[in-house]
């Protein structure tokens, strides 16, 4: 066989994926100018360890669209896709190496936790279609929520009130109010007690 005929691109039809067909054209989560003006300052504020405070940074979310509440805590090195896809309740932590990759909503209850390196991730592909479609589902975190250290919340996942995923688990369905989920798949472990 020659060279030639081994760098032809192989035919999808045979039940394989064609990226060469990939097509995302209706995915439109704003305008260009402003995707790109938010790229320089995630860059700069946000995905950074300049020693800027959780004020500024808020301001900056706030002057691109997001919804913010008060007392929040954003820590270096942290990643937003689009900020104005995004709405943080009050008193909401957001720890370092955090990942929001809000290609659609996402919205934080108050006092919601997300620990070093948590990601929140709105898209996905369609493994079954050839053409590997871009699908994206909202993710919600209720009150009292907790994301541990490397967890990963899946598209179209709502995490109820006060529930947990703990450090390196994977939620890629939703999670029962006040109950404490691990591994990939989570799976409930135990409820959670708050003492007063």
């Amino acid at each position: 066989m020659s060279t030639e005929e081994t760098s032809q691109p192989v035919s999808a039809s045979a039940g394989q994926t064609d990226l060469s067909r990939y097509n995302n054209d209706w995915f439109k989560p704003g305008p260009r100018w402003k995707m790109l003006l938010w790229h320089f300052t995630n860059a700069l504020f946000f995905n950074s360890y300049a020693p800027l405070p959780s004020r500024v940074k808020v301001s900056l979310l706030r002057a691109f669209g997001g919804k913010v509440g008060v007392g929040v805590m954003i820590k270096p090195a942290v990643n937003i896709k689009y900020p104005w896809l995004l709405s943080i309740g009050n008193y909401v932590w957001i720890g370092e190496g955090v990942w929001i990759d809000n290609l659609t909503q996402v919205t934080l209850g108050n006092h919601v936790c997300l620990s070093q390196g948590a990601m929140l991730l709105t898209g996905n592909h369609d493994y079954r279609s050839a053409t590997f479609d871009l699908k994206v589902a909202a993710i919600q975190l209720e009150d009292g929520a907790w994301i541990g250290a490397k967890a990963t919340v899946c598209p179209g996942v709502r995490v109820e009130s006060h529930a947990i995923l703990s450090v390196g688990s994977v939620a890629n369905r939703s999670l029962a109010a006040y109950t404490i989920y691990q591994g990939n798949p989570a799976v409930a472990i135990r409820k959670r007690t708050i003492n007063s």
